[in-house]
């Protein structure tokens, strides 16, 4: 990421927290006219929050995990909590709005900060309850297996029952580390794969940080091979280029605008393509699937690794059979989900486009608040089946 790039995200990341912490602090503080000392004590806690996050995001570039790690676990933590409990005070507020328009009474101060007590009081018990259930939903032991069925009309009899094991959105860096990694590569085994596709943002760091967490990822074993494409977070971090060595290093395969011929004459097609914001870091990057496709034998089924749900619209032009993606997590946290739905066509699950079949996984790790709420972590078994004439 360019300089210029990383102060405008820093930028807008500035502005979203100080918003945050601001409405945090009016609801908290203000409107419950916390007397002194403590509404010194809880305004300088929520700046103090507020700086943990921003110094944790600038020491994830530049130092050693074991520095960065227990810095940005308190941001993250607090990020979660905060959200929970600005989406509760917004609720809180809508039915207070609501209440009073019914009602057309007013409120005099006492009974106003009396209320805003109750509810600062009520919103933090709950955001610290909604955390810890969402903090239970982010442990490895809370990763489901999904298992789809997918009929393609060019897939040959002889490849029924083809299966298809599909992890992404691992996010191995601050809060990820190798123990979360190895379990998943075991979980993936044990369900003796022909395949494995990682779709994408594996990794939150650079091969220096975090290299040495990766090695569980060489005891995957499929019959046809460990493929990977990259998603937008490999491309964040300095010298992301080394990522695809490495992978490669390990035994995974790494396809950039690439295809594959998997089961022989008698089998079926397999794709990358770079993520879809690849292009804008620099020439030699960004999705080319008329690059991946270019000769392939269109009697052939074709399965398309991409990590962006919307790279889907090159894949239909190409009659891609399926299409298997991550990138959204589902919306990873309730609430915060609906509003991942109203910018992203293509959220979670099975999608039929035309002859264009795809899957969105939501995701196997997460990024963040170590949480996930009423959006389960998965790691996606996909049965490949002859479509029935």
């Amino acid at each position: 990421m360019s300089p210029l790039r990383l102060l405008t995200a820093l930028a807008i990341v500035s502005s979203v927290l100080f918003g945050m912490h601001y409405y945090l602090w009016a609801r908290w503080v203000r409107d419950t006219a916390m007397a002194p000392p403590w509404r010194v004590l809880a305004t300088l806690a929520l700046a103090l929050l507020a700086g943990i996050i921003v110094g944790g995001f600038s020491l994830m570039r530049s130092a050693p995990r074991s520095l960065s790690s227990p810095l940005l676990w308190v941001a993250y933590v607090w990020m979660g909590l905060g959200f929970f409990s600005i989406a509760l005070f917004g609720a809180a507020d809508l039915v207070q709005w609501v209440a009073g328009r019914v009602l057309q009474t007013g409120v005099d101060l006492e009974r106003r900060q009396a209320l805003a007590r109750l509810a600062g009081g009520a919103v933090m018990m709950s955001a610290v309850g909604l955390s810890a259930v969402g903090a239970r939903g982010a442990t490895a032991g809370a990763v489901v297996v999904q298992k789809i069925r997918v009929a393609l009309s060019r897939l040959p009899a002889a490849l029924g029952n083809y299966r298809i094991v599909q992890i992404s959105d691992v996010h191995v860096g601050p809060t990820i580390g190798r123990e979360f990694l190895a379990d998943i590569v075991a979980r993936v085994n044990a369900l003796q794969p022909d395949l494995v596709a990682i779709t994408g943002d594996l990794v939150d760091g650079t091969v220096e940080q975090l290299g040495a967490l990766l090695a569980p990822l060489k005891d995957l074993r499929a019959k046809d091979g460990v493929f990977f494409t990259t998603g937008n977070h490999e491309y964040y971090w300095p010298q992301f280029e080394s990522w695809f060595s490495f992978l490669e290093g390990l035994g995974i395969r790494v396809l950039r605008n690439e295809r594959v011929r998997v089961g022989g004459e008698h089998g079926f097609d397999l794709a990358g393509i770079d993520d879809l914001t690849a292009r804008s870091y620099g020439p030699g990057h960004g999705a080319d699937l008329d690059r991946a496709l270019a000769g392939r034998d269109s009697s052939r089924a074709l399965v398309l690794l991409a990590h962006h749900p919307r790279q889907v619209r090159d894949a239909q032009r190409f009659d891609v059979d399926l299409q298997l993606s991550g990138h959204t997590h589902g919306g990873q946290m309730f609430p915060f989900s609906l509003l991942v739905r109203l910018v992203e066509p293509y959220v979670a699950g099975l999608y039929t486009l035309g002859k264009t079949t795809l899957y969105v996984s939501r995701g196997t790790g997460y990024w963040g608040p170590p949480m996930r709420l009423g959006s389960p972590a998965e790691i996606t078994e996909v049965t490949l089946t002859p479509a029935q004439a």
